[in-house]
């Protein structure tokens, strides 16, 4: 029988970690060890368990099955005692200085931020907000070591280990000045083909949901401008012909600021659930708890 005090906690640590990277130089980074001291670390787990826990193949190392059958209650009970160890002080909005850290897209931060910055100065005017961009591995691993505290959109790498709550559902329209030949009267998909286009292509998020769309139901149309992000949209096509299509929020958002004008799209994609994202380590955190308690009630449809 393995007793607790038979163990050395940091073997733990670092038998979650490489369960989670497969990789024993990636984990010596993480913990800033050097990689011998890592490969010592697991040579004493393995002797311990009686069990090689992890097998070097072209893919990495990957888990035995008695490594795949500790690693979940080994890692909820770390962040269980993380959590109890850093258990901050009950957190009030209205003094705190936190800087909270969101993951969003240029249209998250064009739909979501002026709001909540409003709300934010009336209830909590200390809280400072620093929106950032980090993408699949990299956005799992800021979340887990707390460097990003909240994500917002469809991002369906976050599964295990983070918890999600559903906020609305986006789907897609075309956007044009308010003035365009084509803002009146019918609307159909010859207009659409017929029309010069904006075309933004967002990598790494969902969007790229409507290219696929039109290249699957053999859509083509004249593209003049193409864009890597949604925040210049509305200023271009409210001062040219081009049409784009663009979410529903941020059309909403901006069809009355810059004159114009939101037609319903003339081909149906599948509709876009936007969730907010957490990591479990920071479940009960109370300027966590706070925060996407906040967001929940102010845009939750």
């Amino acid at each position: 029988m393995i007793r607790l005090s038979d163990i050395d906690i940091n073997l733990l640590v670092v038998f979650d970690l490489l369960y989670q990277e497969q990789n024993t130089q990636r984990v010596a980074l993480r913990l800033g060890l050097t990689q011998p001291a890592v490969s010592h670390a697991l040579k004493r787990l393995r002797k311990l368990l009686g069990d090689e826990l992890f097998e070097r193949t072209s893919q990495g190392l990957l888990p035995t099955p008695l490594a795949s059958r500790l690693h979940p209650p080994v890692a909820q009970s770390l962040a269980r005692l993380q959590e109890a160890l850093n258990r901050p002080d009950d957190f009030d909005p209205a003094i705190s200085e936190r800087t909270f850290h969101i993951a969003m897209t240029d249209i998250g931060e064009i739909v979501f931020l002026p709001r909540l910055l409003q709300r934010l100065a009336e209830e909590a005017p200390g809280i400072r907000l620093s929106t950032v961009r980090s993408q699949h591995d990299d956005l799992k691993r800021d979340m887990e070591d707390g460097r990003v505290d909240l994500a917002i959109g469809l991002i369906p790498q976050l599964g295990a280990g983070f918890y999600q709550q559903g906020l609305f559902v986006q789907r897609y329209v075309c956007l044009m000045r308010r003035d365009h030949p084509l803002a009146a009267g019918d609307f159909n998909l010859d207009d659409f083909v017929a029309a010069r286009h904006a075309v933004v292509v967002a990598r790494g998020t969902g969007h790229g949901i409507v290219e696929e769309s039109l290249a699957k139901a053999g859509i083509t149309r004249p593209v003049r401008l193409e864009l890597p992000h949604f925040a210049a949209v509305p200023y271009i096509i409210s001062r040219t012909d081009l049409v784009v299509t663009v979410t529903d929020k941020l059309a909403e958002v901006t069809r009355e600021r810059f004159a114009l004008t939101m037609r319903e799209h003339p081909l149906t994609f599948p509709e876009i659930p936007i969730n907010l994202f957490w990591h479990r380590r920071f479940h009960q955190d109370t300027g966590n708890r706070w925060l996407r308690g906040l967001l929940f009630e102010m845009f939750a449809e």
